[in-house]
């Protein structure tokens, strides 16, 4: 019980700071040079996850635990982790970004929300995981209500964007991102690939595939480069060690208490964002995303729970004593 309710806890803080990530990743972008780059996204997202890479391999090399994500590589679980940081990252983010420059980031975040339903499904059918009926029903009352809130954010048509593009790319980033978390569960049942260790294979996979493939070939290579002179790279550093922090509890959650809820929890970032953006940005949410943080925060609790009798505050029972 104490590892189910760890678990819970740790999905939910995965939750929170990658929506921290989301808003302070934004504050990033919308400094110079990104303001005025075409691709500031690409390479964002580039220069977040080699940020990440590298906090993770001085975590890991100051804990002395470099010679076991070395050890683990060598090990079947291990190599089913590269597979699934390709799926996650440079192939879900990818496909997210693309979205985002040809249909919006609306409807972008709506197509990408469902990519816990696929997960879900896919651990069904490889992890044997189970959820119970109501806990099926709380998730999709969340994803409605993340809908409700990209809905409700959707911007004009992309001017000039392939719309068949931007969903093809959508669903790129719900196949990457929900395979991922299925994957990275079933690599971590093994006792050589913890979730630390499982963290730093995914990051450096995918940190090094974004400098050295993506990077180059989508010609941000050089700007991601020159942008380090800025203090916004700084800001996309915080970005990173606030995702990190993200990954470690995401990670931790998937190991303990299984894909499924796992990313039902992690979902929560949707919220998260909203109110980091009124604390950080200033940002007035509508009465219709107060609702909907609300709905989602909720909803993802209660998806993750077996037993919602669990959430219930304890009642203290008062034992008297019998006179004789």
């Amino acid at each position: 019980m104490k590892t189910q309710h760890g678990g819970k806890r740790y999905g939910f803080f995965s939750g929170a700071l990658w929506g921290l990530d989301t808003v302070v990743l934004a504050i990033a972008l919308a400094m110079t040079p990104f303001l005025d780059f075409g691709q500031s996204a690409l390479a964002g997202a580039v220069l977040h996850d080699v940020a990440c890479a590298l906090i993770l391999l001085v975590y890991m090399g100051l804990r002395g635990r470099l010679k076991d994500t070395a050890k683990a590589l060598r090990t079947r679980p291990g190599k089913s982790v590269i597979v699934a940081a390709l799926l996650g990252g440079p192939i879900g983010m990818s496909g997210y970004l693309i979205a985002i420059d040809n249909i919006g980031p609306g409807l972008t975040a709506i197509i990408s929300t469902f990519y816990p339903a696929l997960g879900t499904l896919l651990a069904f059918i490889l992890l044997k995981e189970r959820m119970a009926p109501r806990q099926i029903v709380a998730l999709l009352v969340a994803l409605a209500a993340i809908v409700a809130t990209g809905w409700s954010a959707t911007s004009e048509p992309i001017e000039g964007g392939n719309a068949i593009l931007g969903v093809v790319g959508a669903l790129a980033c719900v196949i990457g991102w929900g395979s991922e978390a299925v994957i990275l569960t079933w690599g971590m049942r093994d006792e050589a690939v913890d979730n630390e260790v499982a963290l730093q294979i995914r990051e450096t996979t995918s940190a090094a595939v974004y400098l050295f493939i993506v990077a180059p070939i989508a010609g941000v290579f050089g700007f991601t480069l020159h942008s380090l002179a800025h203090l916004s790279a700084g800001v996309v550093a915080l970005a990173g060690l606030a995702g990190t922090a993200s990954y470690l509890f995401y990670y931790k959650a998937l190991s303990a208490i299984g894909a499924s809820r796992g990313m039902a929890l992690n979902i929560s970032y949707s919220a998260w964002a909203i109110i980091f953006a009124l604390v950080l940005q200033g940002t007035i949410p509508t009465p219709m995303q107060v609702l909907c943080c609300v709905v989602i925060l909720v909803g993802t609790v209660l998806a993750a729970t077996s037993n919602w009798g669990d959430l219930l505050p304890k009642r203290t029972e008062k034992v008297t004593s019998s006179q004789a």
